[in-house]
């Protein structure tokens, strides 16, 4: 797609966003095959298990740092942190929030190492993807990236979970942000890490009639309040379904 096609898709998706400013709000939802991560998370299952606690370091740019919440609690993270706490009480849950905005995988893969050692991480969640396909980074070398960080995070005794790109209209308007999708369900699967598929997820949301003002900020790019939190509540259940706290500690899992 041409410079100027690319615009003007992303303007069409932009008069789209606007025309649904005024919509009734849906609801946080996703399919239970959509939240499956694909992993047993072990490691994070034995934490939760035998020393009562889970610790997570969530890696990424912007997304993960919270812009464009009107809250810092409203990030993800954040929110990933209160919905565990109430799922598993009497579970210590420590969430360290190492987004840096703008970064893109060749970024975060070189601070692995740094940012997740210190915090004797437990489970890492790697939300990547977007700034590289914007930046148009080659797909052998972004997939390169994804597999040295996550090499990086295991040889610290982790078990890593990507999240995949968000489905707003600055990433729709790419020529082939699918395959950047594609990419890291390939690495994921070969890696033997988790995916949590928040592309597949808002591109559900947007198919089920809610409009991209419900949960993109008016840039169309980044999450708004909504689309935060509801990543966060989403996350929770995804990591909650792999680690079986019921089962494990006894205490009941709060409905999402």
């Amino acid at each position: 797609m041409s410079k100027v096609g690319l615009a003007i898709a992303l303007v069409a998706a932009i008069v789209t966003w606007s025309a649904g400013a005024w919509a009734a709000p849906k609801e946080c939802r996703a399919s239970r095959a959509l939240l499956d991560l694909g992993n047993p998370l072990d490691i994070a299952r034995a934490a939760v298990a035998e020393e009562r606690q889970l610790r997570i370091v969530a890696m990424g740019s912007s997304s993960t740092q919270g812009y464009g919440t009107t809250n810092p609690q409203f990030a993800y993270p954040a929110q990933l942190k209160i919905k565990l706490e109430e799922a598993m009480p009497g579970i210590a849950i420590h969430v360290f929030n190492k987004g840096i905005g703008g970064q893109d995988a060749t970024e975060e893969a070189a601070r692995m190492k740094a940012d997740v050692q210190p915090e004797h991480a437990q489970l890492v969640v790697w939300q990547v993807g977007t700034n590289s396909a914007i930046r148009r980074m080659p797909l052998d070398l972004f997939a390169a990236k994804l597999r040295s960080g996550i090499d990086t995070g295991k040889a610290l005794g982790a078990n890593f979970v990507m999240m995949n790109l968000q489905y707003v209209p600055a990433v729709v308007a790419l020529p082939d942000e699918e395959e950047y999708a594609r990419v890291m369900a390939e690495v994921a699967h070969e890696k033997g890490a988790g995916l949590f598929r928040r592309f597949e997820i808002m591109r559900a949301w947007y198919d089920d009639g809610m409009s991209y003002a419900q949960f993109v900020t008016n840039d169309g790019l980044h999450l708004n309040d909504f689309g935060q939190k509801c990543i966060g509540k989403l996350l929770s259940k995804a990591i909650l379904d792999a680690v079986s706290p019921k089962q494990l500690t006894g205490a009941p899992i709060t409905p999402h």
